[in-house]
């Protein structure tokens, strides 16, 4: 019995949830199929599935060993796909999930060198803030900025997210200048409607971290449209610096509260662990780790 092809047989039997289907869909006759899960049972001494005339169940072993088979035979898939990397070419359409603002920003004009470098590949981008389920969508891989990122997705850093309170010197001249983050409360700050800095800031500083509740009259979905708002002296805002930091290299922004650390985040390429890694997520993945190697041009206003 070859244990590898019974393993991969036991796992599709599994995950079609019958033996008919799997056996369709490894060109098996049910017999075969049958056969080879049952021989599978006997060499390891114990049952995997119980079976019904309606259903298939997991024993508890069967439970343990479908989900280290399934790891395993991934693991093999991944092993064989690397080592044909080298004469792979980058191929068809990728599919890819990137968060709006950073997107239209920074990885817009990186699309069209990708695609220059890697002519046979098409691009398929959603831009979108909402967190996109890869597998479930038919996505290859996505562009996310988050603190935490799903351990279950192989995630590659890009660059690191930091964050800026700020406001217009016009805003500052006609209400003061916040000196500890509770004086945020005496202004008019302009908040997300959703996402992790909604109307609630969180700062570290000598005491810790501090959280407040941030009050204003606007508040939106749009990050650039916050930023437009605090442009036009209507209020405080807090805010990726990948948005405003041209405008506080500028001075038309102010920085504020700059010895509290805001919590970074992370932009990171994320994707499926349980698949090999074709030549286009790839390739896609090392063109952006390189475009973001250095550091982030809009950060240099720190300096």
């Amino acid at each position: 019995m070859d244990r590898w092809y019974a393993m991969k047989v036991f796992v599709r039997v599994v995950e079609s949830g019958s033996f008919v289907k799997a056996a369709d869909k490894l060109d098996l006759s049910t017999t075969a199929t049958s056969r080879l899960v049952a021989e599978l049972e006997s060499h390891l001494g114990t049952r995997l599935l119980q079976r019904t005339t309606r259903r298939l169940h997991l024993t508890e072993s069967g439970q343990r060993f479908f989900d280290r088979s399934r790891e395993l035979l991934a693991g093999l898939e991944e092993a064989e796909a690397q080592a044909a990397e080298g004469t792979e070419r980058p191929s068809g359409v990728l599919r890819v999930t990137i968060p709006a603002s950073f997107g239209s920003l920074h990885l817009a004009r990186l699309l069209p060198l990708y695609q220059e470098r890697y002519p046979e590949v098409g691009l398929e981008v959603l831009a979108i803030d909402r967190i996109v389920d890869l597998v479930n969508d038919g996505f290859d891989l996505a562009i996310r900025l988050a603190a935490q990122h799903d351990p279950s997705y192989v995630a590659r850093k890009l660059a690191t997210i930091r964050h800026a309170v700020c406001a217009s010197d016009s805003y500052l001249s006609r209400h003061g200048v916040p000196r500890e983050p509770q004086d945020l409360a005496q202004h008019n700050c302009l908040t997300h409607s959703f996402g992790t800095y909604t109307d609630k800031w969180t700062f570290r500083g000598p005491r810790g971290l501090v959280t407040v509740q941030a009050k204003g009259k606007f508040r939106t979905n749009n990050a650039e449209l916050l930023r437009a708002a605090a442009l036009a002296g209507e209020g405080i805002i807090l805010e990726p610096t990948f948005i405003v930091g041209n405008d506080l290299a500028t001075g038309d922004l102010v920085p504020l509260l700059q010895d509290w650390e805001i919590p970074h985040a992370t932009a990171v390429a994320l994707y499926p662990s349980r698949r090999f890694v074709s030549a286009k997520v790839r390739t896609f993945v090392e063109f952006m780790h390189e475009a973001f190697a250095s550091e982030p041009a809009w950060d240099r206003w720190m300096k």
